[in-house]
């Protein structure tokens, strides 16, 4: 059935209203000490519910990038055992293979959990670091379904988004406390002593931690609404949409 004139004419302003508003948004400057992210058309499918989920995925990949140097700088023997030649070129295919999910090549066929598994144990001949930092994106991308951006229509698992936050209580437990045959940390870390405090580890953990409890309990909570709102409905005899 052909739109009348009138109703078109509304339709068209309030669609050039909307892109107006849309462009206006898109080049507000960012509010300081924030972070926010480039538009993209694949926004356009979002809901806020996934904008918080790929922001908070963006910052906890952001948050293992720098864990991934914290480690190796106070562990260059690491990324020395995977034959690289210098910190820049250990820290450039980690920063890759972080976003991938991907794990150590010597560990194909193993994901997540048995990842950080044989990362921690004592055992592992391999570049230690690599092993533990790339479990641990792997598990995080894992417990999201495999995504690292989410669009309507994508669906996250609280429950595995909360144990994502669990395992990583006991991989930073596991960092801080595991040691050789000899005794000595499998690897440095926090530092305490000697005048010395440096817990930049343990507030990198508790960052991604708290987000990740965050994405679990909104997203439960989403679930929980559809529910609750479905009820409301009956008991107040509201129509419910059908389009």
């Amino acid at each position: 059935m052909a739109m009348p004139g009138a109703v078109r004419r509304i339709a068209c302003g309030a669609l050039g209203a909307a892109l107006v508003l849309l462009a206006s948004a898109c080049s507000s400057p960012p509010v300081e000490g924030l972070r926010g992210e480039s538009f993209s058309s694949d926004q356009l499918v979002q809901n806020d519910n996934n904008r918080l989920q790929t922001m908070a995925m963006r910052d906890n990949l952001d948050s293992l990038v720098r864990l991934l140097e914290k480690l190796y700088r106070r562990n260059p023997g690491e990324w020395r055992k995977a034959g690289f030649s210098d910190l820049k070129s250990a820290l450039a295919q980690g920063d890759a293979r972080i976003r991938a999910g991907e794990v150590p090549k010597e560990l194909d066929g193993l994901r997540d959990i048995e990842v950080l598994s044989v990362a921690m144990d004592p055992r592992y001949p391999g570049d230690r670091v690599a092993a533990f930092v790339l479990g641990l994106s792997n598990m995080i991308i894992t417990a999201h379904g495999g995504r690292t951006r989410f669009h309507v229509g994508n669906s996250v698992d609280a429950r595995h988004v909360f144990n994502a936050a669990r395992n990583l209580e006991i991989a930073a437990w596991m960092l801080a406390s595991r040691r050789d045959a000899q005794g000595r940390p499998l690897l440095l870390s926090n530092e305490l002593g000697n005048g010395v405090a440096n817990l930049s580890f343990e507030r990198e953990f508790g960052r991604m931690i708290a987000r990740l409890d965050l994405v679990a309990e909104l997203q439960d909570e989403s679930v929980r609404r559809i529910g609750i709102n479905y009820l409301q409905g009956l008991l107040f005899f509201n129509f419910l949409p059908v389009r």
